[in-house]
């Protein structure tokens, strides 16, 4: 029998994790396997331990080897639903604040995306702020803009920048100092070229795009926590090309929506309405009346869509 440690997992996929222990005063890092087939409690998901879970481990001895023994409550999850797996993935654990990246261009700005990853920050109760990639690559698209500018309209808070030439990091750099951070966004965006420019030196591998498609190669394969010189810990999660929001059913995705919760219960048939064609809809009628952006209506209904099951062609 070995030592029990207490670790905070810091990368991983499925039932092999790298956990950060420390034994007689120093860090160090262990691989850990699961003891058992499942975790008690984390039967369900499709990976029952993400970076930022802290974990009880069982050290083999004069070893770099341990086994889990269990996972610690967390405070949250940042998760998404894995359609193959047809069960939750954890992308991270314990966060204080969500990163959601986009581009202008290069990749192209796809605003239903980000409301997917704003709503899942919204459902796991995790603050979030929107950094806008790229910005040092010229786009002159006033519907751009003008999505850009609603967020913030409904309260999200954005930092433009550009990993390449380095504007505005250092104000990002303030703004998510001493936090756990999770790092979210389309294949592409430029994830890893976001903490290379925060931290110099780290040199994490950085992603090309294809450029028939103008999408993202998949170079983050599974979440992994970089830890900062001033002791901000970043989570970067794999980039996707479809994020189906988890924990949620249809029906409440609404008293999420920030514009669209003070509306909730309010139609003419309560929460029984489907926000589609009813008559007294307070839903439509504030879309309207331009309360709600027509875009941030057809996500919702494209998120619905996608909880209950059916196709979309986002």
């Amino acid at each position: 029998m070995g030592d029990k440690l207490r670790g905070l997992v810091i990368s991983g996929s499925r039932n092999i994790m790298t956990a950060r222990v420390t034994s007689e005063g120093e860090q160090i890092e262990l691989e850990c396997r699961i003891k058992g087939k499942v975790l008690k409690g984390q039967e369900n998901l499709y990976n029952p331990i993400a970076p930022g879970d802290w974990v009880v481990v069982e050290r083999e001895m004069n070893s770099r080897a341990a086994m889990i023994l269990s996972v610690e409550e967390r405070r949250n999850i940042f998760s998404r639903y894995n359609q193959k797996g047809g069960a939750s993935q954890l992308l991270a654990a314990n966060v204080d604040l969500a990163l959601c990246v986009c581009t202008p261009s290069s990749p192209p700005f796809r605003p239903r995306f980000l409301d997917r990853l704003l709503l899942q920050a919204d459902i796991a109760g995790i603050d979030s702020i929107i950094i806008c990639n790229k910005i040092d690559l010229e786009y002159d698209d006033i519907d751009i803009n003008e999505r850009l500018e609603e967020y913030c309209h409904i309260g999200y808070k954005i930092h433009y920048i550009s990993a390449k030439t380095s504007e505005g990091i250092q104000e990002l750099k303030k703004e998510i100092a001493g936090k756990t951070c999770v790092l979210a966004g389309q294949s592409g965006v430029g994830k890893s070229s976001i903490i290379n420019a925060l931290q110099p030196g780290l040199d994490i591998r950085e992603g090309e795009l294809n450029e028939k498609y103008d999408r993202g190669v998949h170079t983050t394969t599974m979440s992994i926590m970089f830890e900062l010189a001033d002791g901000t810990k970043i989570i970067d999660t794999p980039g996707v090309r479809r994020f189906i929001p988890d924990r949620i059913q249809s029906s409440e995705v609404i008293t999420y929506l920030r514009e669209f919760a003070p509306l909730s219960g309010k139609c003419s048939f309560g929460m029984s309405c489907s926000h589609k064609t009813e008559r007294g809809c307070k839903i439509m009628e504030a879309v309207h009346a331009g309360i709600i952006h027509e875009d941030r209506y057809d996500s919702f209904l494209r998120i619905c869509n996608d909880l209950d099951g059916k196709e979309n062609d986002d």
